[in-house]
């Protein structure tokens, strides 16, 4: 079964694509909310959490989000402990579940396949990209969180200019119509290559 991988920055509209390959029956791992799943619930990877990071990471057994944010995203170290952390138990749900697929090729959708490296175990990988001031209002309209927590977000995943030479697909996520159109395009592509 082949991977394609599926990223793009916080607010560029990655889940707006994963809900239109769902709707075209395309098969699609949610990496970031398996990531926050897995968190709470494996017994190992909270013990590992709380060795890193300390007994504040979790309150009431439920992963204290506000808490490892602002140590995360704060130090450039820390975020890639965490991602160290995690990532090795996504990578097996993700090989769990697609083991209970049927299909001929499964989206591997996360936030940071280039900065982890991850793309090279993809077939393929699409890039979602739009304009960084539009994806900062987004976020903060999504999160309800200020333009500064955004900005250190941002600043922390590469910028498309380094993620696009590493691309095979690039969709400009501009109108919802067009980034549409797009998504059509790669899945009859990926359906005559992979029948």
């Amino acid at each position: 079964m082949k991977s394609i991988g599926l990223t793009g920055g916080i607010g560029s509209g990655k889940s707006t694509v994963s809900k239109i390959l769902i709707n075209h029956n395309i098969p699609v791992y949610d990496s970031d909310n398996r990531a926050k799943f897995l968190m709470n619930s494996s017994f190992k990877l909270k013990e590992m959490i709380v060795k890193s990071f300390g007994k504040d990471s979790y309150v009431k057994n439920e992963l204290n989000k506000s808490y490892i944010s602002k140590i995360v995203f704060n130090n450039e170290l820390k975020l890639k402990k965490i991602n160290s952390l995690v990532h090795p138990f996504v990578y097996k749900d993700f090989g769990d579940w697609k083991k209970s697929i049927f299909s001929k090729y499964v989206i591997f959708e996360s936030a940071l396949i280039f900065e982890t490296g991850s793309y090279k175990l993809n077939d393929f990988n699409i890039l979602v990209i739009c304009d960084v001031e539009e994806r900062i209002k987004r976020v903060v309209n999504r999160d309800n969180i200020k333009k500064e927590d955004v900005l250190i977000r941002v600043k922390n995943q590469w910028n498309d200019k380094k993620k696009i030479p590493l691309s095979d697909f690039i969709i400009n996520n501009i109108s919802l119509k067009e980034t549409e159109r797009n998504v059509i395009k790669i899945v009859e592509f990926l359906n005559k290559k992979y029948q």
